[in-house]
Parts: structure tokens; sequence; C-alpha cells
């Protein structure tokens, strides 16, 4: 077996384990009981959405998916921080 195929297994699998800890997330925000449980959903989302946008720029070889995962990653923090700020203050600016 070489370390090309034993990283095209490890992709593969990293893919799937992503896309399925990105679907619980997304029923964690869907019927999450308090409004801290969607946010942390939510924040989940964006992790798991931008490392298999990583994972998947490694497994076709291209760098704009790498690109993009550090915008969703950006927009992902400043969403966080918004909804947190007005879960603990009731308003986002001040």
């Amino acid at each position: 077996m070489t370390a090309a195929t034993v990283l095209s297994w490890v992709l593969v699998t990293s893919q799937i384990c992503l896309v399925s800890a990105l679907v619980l997330a997304g029923m964690r925000a869907i019927r999450g009981p308090r409004a801290q449980d969607r946010v942390t959903g939510l924040d989940t989302m964006y992790v798991c959405a931008m490392l298999l946008m990583v994972v998947t720029g490694m497994r076709q070889g291209t760098h704009f998916l790498f690109e993009a995962a550090l915008v969703i990653g950006t927009l992902g923090f400043v969403a966080t921080t918004a909804m947190a700020k007005f879960l603990m203050r009731g308003e986002v600016i001040e």
C-alpha cells in the first residue's frame, strides 16, 4: 500500500465523518431546546463546513477552496460573536 493510497482513504473517511458531524450539528441547531443550543449548533456547522472545504481542497489539489474556508471561518466567527452578544445583552450594537 502506497502513501498516496493511504492518504486517499483517510481523506474520504474524514469527509464522511465531517458530513455526518455537519448533519448532527444541523439537527442540534434545529431542535435545540434553548437559543444557546442553537448558537452552538450553528457554530459547529460552520466549523465542519470549513474543515470539509479544506479536506476537499486537499483531495482535489486546488487552493481555491482554502481561500473559501478562510472566508467561512472569518464570517462564522463574527456571526457567532454577534449572536452571543445578542443573547447576553439583547443588542448587538451599543
